[in-house]
């Protein structure tokens, strides 16, 4: 794992990574030694990016930017990622967990609203103490989970007390599109799941507060409008309106971007094209038939490299260090 005078390790954090379950894949392998799971990610925590992040929703991003922390690995295969240099082709490099507080307290300094966690999934073990201890130092601002909502409610159970604001993906009410596109088994009934999990922690502590513009507490739910299958997007809106009605924030993107030299979207030939204008506000026009009140949705060209961070090590490391990709 990481450096052994790292004092964040704790024998309970090991024995998580040792027999892992954390995600729905529950792959049960000891990620402390050679072997890893879907997910490829071992104990060690690995990052891309940790800067201020400006093309959230704006309750999340705000003027000064959101704090995001972007973490290596993933546990879904979306063929589509955007983020695929880091989610799936491992780009990143190995921090301590005591550099991943530090890296939350400079973000802090740097006027972020919040600390936006990104695809942190397979890190649940090492997220909880380093946010504690951050917290003990000075941190404040709120903690933002920013998943694709394949999770398992005992590992948002962990997450109880660190979480405040939770921004999951609802990707696919059609379970094989689920398997065809991100490799996720049982998406669909695994995220609705999560999402209540996460609305019920939201409740439990008093609900959706949103202060200046910003928000301290709550959830938003986020779905990508995928060319060729807003059948599936209208469904999925109708699910999360059916299960929540306006206890939860929904965020429509639009902002799918056609991956180049990608084989495998030669099985979904719909997807090597961008979202047609059209196609996207029919979508919105249901959400807004649905009742939804507290909605998001993306304006002008949402579609281009320009929404894709530069994944450079930027923050990665204390600024008297300069390292290379691990």
């Amino acid at each position: 794992m990481c450096e052994s005078s790292d004092h964040l390790i704790t024998s309970e954090l090991l024995s998580g990574f040792k027999a892992c379950n954390l995600c729905p894949h529950k792959c049960g392998v000891d990620r402390t030694g050679n072997k890893t799971g879907v997910c490829n990610a071992s104990s060690q925590v690995k990052i891309a990016r940790a800067a201020l992040h400006y093309w959230e929703e704006p309750p999340i991003s705000g003027e000064n930017g959101s704090g995001a922390v972007f973490f290596s690995h993933c546990t879904l295969k979306c063929i589509f990622c955007q983020n695929k240099a880091i989610s799936q082709g491992g780009f990143g490099s190995y921090i301590s967990l005591e550099r991943l507080s530090e890296i939350y307290l400079e973000l802090q300094d740097k006027g972020a609203h919040n600390i936006n966690l990104v695809s942190p999934s397979q890190y649940v073990y090492a997220i909880v103490p380093t946010v504690k201890y951050a917290r003990e130092k000075s941190l404040h601002i709120p903690i933002v989970y920013n998943s694709s909502g394949y999770e398992r409610e005992e590992t948002l159970d962990l997450l109880r007390d660190t979480v405040n604001v939770w921004l999951p993906d609802y990707k696919y009410t059609d379970d094989k599109l689920a398997r065809n596109l991100s490799r996720a088994p049982g998406y669909s009934s695994v995220a609705l799941k999560a999402i209540e999990t996460m609305l019920k922690q939201v409740e439990q502590h008093g609900g959706r507060i949103v202060d200046n513009g910003i928000m301290k507490q709550g959830i938003i739910v986020r779905h990508l409008v995928l060319p060729g299958h807003e059948d599936d997007s209208m469904n999925v809106l109708s699910t999360l309106w059916n299960a929540f009605g306006n206890r939860i924030d929904v965020s429509i993107m639009s902002q799918y971007t056609p991956p180049s030299n990608c084989e495998e979207l030669n099985s979904e030939p719909s997807l090597l094209k961008p979202l047609e204008h059209d196609m996207y506000e029919a979508v919105l026009d249901w959400a807004d038939m649905l009742g939804f009140e507290n909605l998001w949705w993306q304006e002008g060209d949402a579609v281009g490299e320009s929404f894709i961070p530069e994944f450079d090590l930027s923050g990665v490391f204390a600024p008297e260090h300069k390292k290379v990709e691990a």
